[in-house]
């Protein structure tokens, strides 16, 4: 009896407790998450030696939260711009990187493949990849003199409509980032009807964007030695249809599936038979 009473009477303050003071525990909580956070990020020992600073650097402490959650990218500015965050290391590292997402894997190393190496990160290998009714975690290591920039690292995912959501930095040389992809898309050149494009020698196969059209005509120039392979994929990333030729070819005309939203373009041998620019010719609005 005595225990529904007291809990009753606290139900009742609760209920009653005024705007201003149930404004103030939300507050009082969500300064505490976000201290949390920044010691993840610096550590305990360096919070408290730096504890009033920070206290004074992330005033307003709402503008750190978006729909409650506490926006990561915006604690990691405002430490870099105040000489709080440190990324390099002592001497060369190895550096653990993991990202998570409810994406398609394959899409999702793509685009997080294509940023890593915007950003000059080329000689990883991955660790781990694990996949879930709910999500998939790709772990990537690498020799590094310093960690990845997180505002750097947002900034380049942001051109393929893909987005930090929640940073964890287990040590000094070991992150975790879950990435949204809801409207991520490659970051590519889209084909235009009748706009003819040139695409230079490389040692890599070609990706461009084929949404726009229904007919590609593929010139090669006869310095080239080119036997075309032709990879289609929808905006997943799915493979749709290859074509792959087996002798020389210097005209290629190709009719681009209708769920395919992205092309590859390569030989079936190597890509040292491409000497000189292939020129494409894009033509039937879709």
């Amino acid at each position: 009896m005595v225990k529904i009473l007291i809990i009753c009477v606290s139900l009742f303050i609760s209920l009653n407790a005024s705007p201003k003071k149930q404004n103030n525990i939300t507050l009082d909580i969500k300064n505490i998450e976000l201290v949390e956070k920044i010691k993840t990020f610096i550590s305990d020992t360096k919070y408290e030696e730096n504890k009033r600073f920070i206290n004074i650097i992330f005033k307003p402490t709402k503008k750190y939260f978006t729909k409650d959650m506490i926006n990561d990218v915006k604690v990691i500015k405002t430490l870099k711009e105040n000489g709080l965050l440190k990324l390099l290391f002592d001497k060369p590292q190895e550096l653990k990187l993991s990202f998570k997402t409810s994406s398609s894997p394959i899409f999702f190393i793509k685009v997080v493949g294509d940023t890593l190496n915007n950003i000059g990160y080329y000689r990883y290998v991955t660790t781990k990849s694990n996949l879930d009714n709910s999500e998939f975690i790709w772990n990537i290591s690498m020799e590094s003199e310093y960690a990845t920039d997180p505002l750097i690292l947002d900034k380049e995912l942001h051109k393929m409509g893909a987005y930090i959501v929640n940073i964890k930095r287990n040590s000094y040389n070991n992150w975790e980032y879950t990435i949204n992809m809801e409207k991520a898309k490659l970051n590519l050149y889209t084909l235009k009807v009748n706009e003819e494009y040139k695409l230079k020698r490389s040692l890599y196969a070609s990706w461009l964007n084929v949404s726009k059209i229904q007919k590609l005509k593929i010139y090669s120039s006869i310095r080239n030695n080119w036997y075309p392979k032709i990879s289609y994929y929808d905006s997943s990333l799915h493979l749709l249809n290859v074509i792959e030729k087996q002798k020389k070819i210097t005209t290629i005309l190709l009719d681009i599936p209708k769920q395919a939203q992205y092309i590859k373009i390569s030989d079936s041998y190597t890509l040292k038979n491409i000497k000189s620019n292939l020129i494409l010719t894009p033509s039937v609005l879709r």
